[in-house]
C-alpha cells in the first residue's frame, strides 16, 4: 500500500515546529558535502531535528559508483532496506532537510515520489532556517522501530541510452541543472571530462532559490522556467546534472511551478561520460 493524497513540496520551518512529535512522523536529516562524504553525519552529531534520523548521501540515497555515474539510485531492495530501518510506513508523513538550499533534501523527496509515496515534504531554509527560527535541536541518535517496506521501483528514470534516443528523435527538452561554467566545460573540478550533453539546455538549480536559500514563490519559479516550459508543450523534460542529485532540486521546482511530470536521467553526466562514443559539446 502506498499513499496516495498530495501535500505540498516545501514545509515552513513553524509548520514543521507544530508537528514535532507527531505520530507516523518521519523527519530526515539529509546534510551532505560533495567535499567531504563526512561532513553530514559529523554536523547530524553535533545537532539535528529532534526525533530526525540521518540519510548518508553515499550509502542511503545512492548505491556506490560505477558505470552508473558517482550517485547512482540504489536499487529498490536496497532503499527499501534504509526506509525499513528507518521505521517507515505507507503512513509515514517524511520531513526531509538538509543545510539550506535543499539540493539533498530534494534526492529524498523524489526518490519516495517516485515509488510512490506522496506525503514528504521538504523543509523550506533546512537546517539553517530551523536554527535561526529557534527550532529544538538534540544529538541523540533517533530510536526507531525497523519495519517491514516493500521493494518498489522509480518511475519516471531515464538511462543514456534512452536519453541518447530521444535527443535524436527530439522528443525530450533535457535540462542540466549544474552551474553554468560546468555546464560550459569551463571549470570542471569533479568529473574527469568537461561539458555537457550535445542538446541539452542549462538551468542551474540555484536560480530556483531566493534569499537565506528559500525558494522561490511558484509564480517567480513559472517565470524563470517559461522556456523549459514552453518546450515541454510536445517534448517532456528530462532534468540531469552532474550525478542525479540537484536535478530533483530542479524537479521539485517545477512541481512548485505547477508542472508535474518530467523525468531523471539518473547518471546524468558523470554516467554521460562513461561511454567514451558518447558526444560532448561546450559552450553556451
Amino acid at each position: 500500500m502506498v499513499t496516495t493524497a498530495d501535500v505540498a513540496p516545501l514545509i515552513t520551518t513553524d509548520g514543521l515546529n507544530s508537528r514535532l512529535g507527531a505520530p507516523g512522523l518521519l523527519i530526515v536529516d539529509c546534510r551532505f558535502d560533495l567535499a567531504d562524504a563526512q561532513a553530514g553525519r559529523a554536523a547530524y552529531a553535533a545537532g539535528h531535528i529532534p526525533g530526525a534520523v540521518f540519510a548518508a548521501m553515499e550509502h542511503d540515497l545512492a548505491a556506490p559508483r560505477g558505470a552508473g555515474g558517482r550517485h547512482p539510485l540504489p536499487t529498490p531492495r536496497e532503499f527499501a532496506a534504509v526506509l525499513g530501518r528507518w521505521g517507515f510506513t505507507a503512513a509515514s508523513q517524511v520531513i526531509a532537510y538538509d543545510q539550506g538550499g535543499g539540493a539533498a533534501a530534494a534526492r529524498l523527496w523524489w526518490m519516495l515520489r517516485s515509488r510512490g509515496h506522496r506525503q514528504v515534504q521538504v523543509l523550506d531554509g533546512g537546517w539553517a532556517a530551523w536554527v535561526a527560527s529557534g527550532g529544538a535541536t538534540e544529538t541523540a541518535v533517533a530510536a526507531r522501530t525497523p519495519t517491514e517496506v516493500s521493494e518498489r521501483s522509480f518511475s519516471g528514470v531515464l538511462d543514456g541510452a534512452q536519453v541518447t534516443a530521444a535527443l535524436v528523435a527530439r522528443s525530450i527538452t533535457l535540462v542540466d541543472a549544474r552551474a553554468a561554467d560546468r555546464f560550459a566545460g569551463r571549470n570542471e573540478s569533479i568529473d574527469p571530462v568537461a561539458g555537457h550533453v550535445p542538446g541539452a539546455v542549462n538551468h542551474p538549480y540555484l536560480q530556483n532559490l531566493g534569499a537565506q536559500q528559500r525558494w522561490l514563490e511558484p509564480a517567480e519559479l513559472r517565470q524563470r522556467w517559461a522556456p523549459e516550459l514552453g518546450a515541454a508543450v510536445n517534448r517532456p523534460i528530462v532534468m540531469m546534472c552532474g550525478s542525479g542529485i540537484t536535478a530533483c532540486h530542479n524537479l521539485l521546482a517545477l512541481e512548485l511551478a505547477g508542472h508535474a511530470g518530467a523525468r531523471l536521467y539518473a547518471g546524468s553526466w558523470s554516467e554521460w561520460i562513461t561511454d567514451p562514443a558518447r558526444p560532448v559539446a561546450t559552450g553556451e
